[in-house]
């Protein structure tokens, strides 16, 4: 499904983002954003396994930098629980953005252009309620470490199969275009960031670095009600 909007800036800027949803699927793959022949070679390898097409961006070189695209840290994984509980056993329905793996193109005084791909792993714990769940994300664009210019929310339907807990999802965010004043305005003053639709609740779990496996609730009951601290993949 492909989502599109487009929120004026001023006379001179404009930004817009379409997302396309990937089908679910059962594997694990961690990308990172970054140069090199280690990350090259490490993104051909994933690129392979995931069987994924190349991204429709011209190989040019840039301008410049490209945006920042990282995942915010307090909305990276969402995780319900009942009566507000915070225990493995009274786990609903998680998530978690592994990775991202990003690409843009620019040169002279042209937009800039990029493309997305995230890996979401979205989980079923034991009182979740009914095997079907929408998850709401959304994306970010802002002038770095400054105001939000635009912000736009996704839904990502996710099925889970009878004594399954826990699903992978890809989704490609393409066409995300900010068009520049002049050839001086770089991709580096600018950041794209990616979050879950979290509540208040949410956001302080994630802050104060507590986690639960996606599986939660699924261990020994020795093991219930631990939490284990950890960082999330950022870029």
């Amino acid at each position: 499904m492909r989502r599109t909007f487009t929120l004026a800036l001023s006379a001179l800027m404009a930004v817009s983002i379409a997302a396309t949803t990937a089908t679910a699927v059962h594997a694990q793959s961690r990308g990172d954003q970054g140069g090199g022949e280690d990350d090259a070679a490490k993104k051909r390898k994933r690129d392979e396994e995931w069987n994924q097409p190349k991204a429709p961006l011209p190989q040019l070189r840039n301008a410049g930098p490209c945006p920042y695209v990282k995942v915010l840290y307090d909305a990276s994984r969402y995780v319900q629980f009942k009566d507000g509980k915070e225990s493995a056993a009274q786990a609903g329905f998680t998530g978690e953005i592994q990775s991202l793996t990003s690409g843009c193109a620019y040169k002279g005084d042209e937009p800039i252009k990029i493309r997305i791909e995230a890996l979401f792993q979205l989980g079923r714990g034991p009182q979740a309620e009914g095997d079907k769940h929408v998850y709401r994300y959304w994306v970010a664009v802002t002038e770095r470490n400054q105001a939000v210019i635009a912000k736009e929310y996704f839904d990502l339907p996710v099925s889970f199969a009878a004594g399954e807990d826990r699903v992978y999802a890809r989704e490609t965010i393409e066409q995300i275009t900010i068009p520049r004043a002049d050839a001086k305005v770089s991709g580096g003053n600018f950041e794209v960031l990616l979050g879950f639709d979290v509540t208040p609740e949410m956001a302080a779990f994630n802050r104060d670095g507590k986690r639960f496996r996606v599986n939660a609730g699924q261990a020994a009951p020795a093991q219930q009600g631990q939490t284990q601290s950890g960082t999330t993949t950022k870029q």
